[in-house]
């Protein structure tokens, strides 16, 4: 290599690394105050080799350069005011400085690594007890997973004593991966000469190729006692939307905490890279090819502003995490793994005032996306998302007017960095009311009655959303809550697909019966058949903690000879279940059931008990061989409802440590210990579940696709609890007076 080539080549590196940092510092930022060491996420891009690339990972965007942009909220100056609250900038601080000088790691605190680190929630009793305004809050601890030297600790940090207490560590798997590690992960194939001699020999630049890293599962032995990672390329080449334009069969064996490129497997020869027409899905650059996509008739339409009516309730929020709207008040926050947690839901009864308790927590628990080609290049795609990525950690700042309508309010995120400093996701949250035209309640008399009535109440509902974006994948989480008590829970999947490269642009070239394993979306692109589930965990507490589960079964019920000139009939027949078996429920349409969550001391006045319904939608069930690896390690997903008794530590259904687990601490594996369960403090497991064939419609970025489910009152209150809700008059909207010149 002669020394102006090589001259060129540092070159390269240097523009690469810069151009690197700065698209991260865009999409993350530290508190004011905090400076970034060498080891964070920042700098990982550098270290690893990231001149090779144009194209930062994960979707970073480049911030707009021709408006100046107000200074994001530090948080340095935060304090806890509610016990739920998460750490604080000060307290991660805290927790970190303590971590640091507790053996081992004060020997080398450089050879630490924090892959978690959030609250340690008090007791339920305590913080039942507490009361705003007139108890101090209960001691603040923290709960760290850590990494040191290879060896996994998980620790209690109690925060003004400074104590560590070790807590256990699970029999296999790792922690959920750090965002550094995410990042850097992606830049690892390219200190490799035999990676950008493959690289090459597909014609392909290398300052075109857009890395990810893709979690492996677990298979065997071999992928035993070291932490494996696999990462896949694109070409960036013409298109934003590089997951279109897949490097086809090349994959790269990673050592996750060397970076060592152990194996790379190219079994694409032959496959193209598909093109880049018509990828790119950016309104500004429709705009610069083909002028405004708009003008094209239905295009045009626009989101009204979906303002409340001026003297509406709108949305409280206090103290930064507790809303109070329409008869609702709940804790709201974000967690790097579960993304967006509800704690503490209580609903004010309309006939007493009081405020009454109906869910104390709940949130996604775990995500399991696995793909069904069993090909050498896709069959471990069977992601963990929340468990292997951190469903929070993806969370990206939502878009106001688009992903929320204008009167919104936003919640930041504060989360941890490999090195235990803060960092600040904002917006990662927002709050709004909404009126989407849909009806809270109506009857009109028919005019033979003689009456001229006319009775409608608009539904005007609470929403509390986030978006993981997870690579190509968005996922649109929506926590509703409805006047009438009713919780509704919903999940929108949009994004981009991932696909796989093949030879043929139309499907004539296909041998009969060829199996493809997905649908030809394009020329050379197959979007590969999937399946999203959604696991929530759901800690009611109806109208207090003891509660039991009753399913109520329907059947079809003959009629006795001469009964009646009917023959059958529906009739439903309730049963408590008393231990964890009883209360697995796998959905059937013909054997139709009702969900209920009963507190069987508290009766209303007719006598029945108090109680909240899960509605099932979002039905799509696992088809998956329960030995088949992957499914051993998503047991948790074998049926749509499962009930356990509350204990504080079975929160992940997946397990504590998901990546590379085997499956066994898993929710199916607690449950099989058949706890008695009735007339107890219970939690509620629920899988909403989607199976995904692709189409083309979903090419290049896919509309929304949702489902979701209800947590419903049933036998709750007295009557109708919005019979009062008084209707909408013309003089409650608002005016637009046009302004008058002198």
């Amino acid at each position: 290599m002669d020394h102006s080539t090589s001259l060129l080549r540092l070159i390269f590196l240097a523009l690469g690394a810069a151009l690197v940092l700065l698209v991260l510092r865009s999409a993350f930022h530290l508190p004011r105050g905090i400076d970034t060491p060498t080891t964070s996420l920042f700098d990982a891009a550098a270290a690893a080799g990231s001149s090779c690339t144009r194209f930062a990972p994960w979707g970073c965007r480049k911030g707009d350069r021709t408006k100046p942009k107000p200074k994001p909220p530090s948080h340095e100056t935060d304090v806890p005011r509610h016990p739920l609250d998460p750490l604080t900038v000060s307290e991660i601080n805290r927790a970190r400085e303590i971590l640091r000088a507790h053996p081992p790691f004060a020997s080398s605190p450089s050879s630490l690594f924090v892959h978690s680190l959030a609250l340690d929630e008090p007791e339920k009793a305590v913080v039942l007890g507490w009361r705003r305004g007139v108890d101090p809050l209960p001691p603040r601890r923290a709960v760290a997973v850590v990494r040191f030297r290879g060896e996994a600790f998980v620790l209690a940090v109690d925060l003004a004593g400074g104590a560590v207490t070790p807590l256990p560590v699970p029999a296999s798997g790792y922690p959920t991966m750090t965002m550094d590690e995410q990042v850097s992960l992606c830049f690892a194939p390219f200190a490799d000469p035999a990676f950008n001699a493959t690289i090459r020999r597909r014609g392909v630049r290398l300052s075109d190729v857009a890395c990810l890293p893709i979690s492996l599962g677990w298979y065997g032995p071999t992928e035993e006692n070291r932490r494996l990672i696999k990462v896949q390329c694109f070409s960036a080449e013409g298109t934003a939307n590089f997951y279109m334009r897949p490097i086809e069969g090349l994959t790269v064996l990673v050592d996750m905490d060397t970076a060592e490129v152990i194996h790379i497997s190219d079994r694409g020869a032959g496959i193209p890279i598909p093109a880049a027409a018509n990828t790119d899905y950016r309104y500004a650059r429709h705009m610069q090819e083909e002028g405004d996509p708009a003008s094209n008739g239905f295009q045009k339409v626009r989101a009204p502003s979906m303002e409340p009516a001026p003297s509406g309730p709108g949305v409280e929020l206090v103290d930064g995490h507790t809303v109070r709207w329409g008869g609702w008040e709940l804790h709201l926050k974000a967690d790097a793994r579960a993304g967006m947690v509800v704690s503490r839901a209580r609903v004010q009864d309309p006939r007493t005032g009081a405020h009454r308790e109906v869910l104390y927590k709940g949130m996604a628990s775990e995500l399991f996306v696995p793909y069904m080609d069993p090909s050498e290049a896709w069959y471990f795609k069977t992601y963990m998302d929340a468990g292997e990525y951190g469903f929070g950690l993806q969370a990206m700042p939502l878009v106001p007017l688009n992903d929320c309508p204008r009167h919104a309010r936003y919640l930041d995120g504060v989360f941890v960095a490999a090195d235990g400093r803060p960092y600040v996701r904002e917006n990662m949250i927002c709050v709004f009311e909404r009126y989407a035209g849909d009806v809270a309640w109506r009857h009109s008399e028919s005019p033979i009655t003689g009456m001229d009535i006319r009775e409608s109440r608009p539904k005007v509902t609470l929403v509390a959303r986030m978006v993981a974006s997870v690579a190509n994948y968005d996922y649109i989480m929506d926590w509703e809550f409805q006047m009438d008590g009713l919780i509704r829970i919903k999940v929108g999947l949009s994004g981009i697909l991932m696909v796989k490269g093949t030879a043929y642009s139309h499907l004539n070239q296909a041998r009969d019966n060829e199996d493809m394993h997905g649908t030809l979306l394009s020329e050379n692109v197959i979007g590969v058949i999937h399946d999203h589930f959604v696991t929530f965990r759901l800690d009611m507490d109806v109208d207090g903690a003891n509660n039991s589960f009753v399913r109520v079964d329907m059947a079809r019920q003959e009629t006795s000879p001469g009964e009646s000139p009917r023959r059958s009939y529906l009739k439903a027949t309730r049963r408590v279940a008393r231990t964890e078996k009883e209360a697995q429920v796998r959905l059937k349409l013909y054997e139709p059931a009702e969900f209920h969550v009963v507190n069987p001391t508290k009766k209303t006045r007719v006598g029945n008990p108090v109680g909240y319904k899960v509605v099932p939608a979002g039905t799509a069930a696992t088809l998956l061989d329960p030995e088949d690896p992957p499914q051993k390690r998503g047991a948790f997903t074998n049926n749509q409802i499962w009930v356990t008794p509350y204990n504080k530590t079975e929160e992940w259904a997946g397990g504590l440590f998901v990546y590379q687990s085997k499956g066994e601490d898993t929710l199916a594996s607690w449950a099989d210990r058949d706890r008695p369960i009735e007339n107890r403090d219970l939690v509620l497991w629920y899988t909403l579940g989607f199976h995904h064939i692709p189409c083309q419609e979903d090419f290049p970025i896919m509309p929304t696709v949702s489902s979701g489910f209800d947590l419903k009152p049933v036998n709750f209150f007295e009557s109708n609890p919005i019979l009062k809700q008084r209707p909408t008059m013309e003089e409650d909207l608002p005016v637009c007076a046009a302004a008058t010149t002198a």
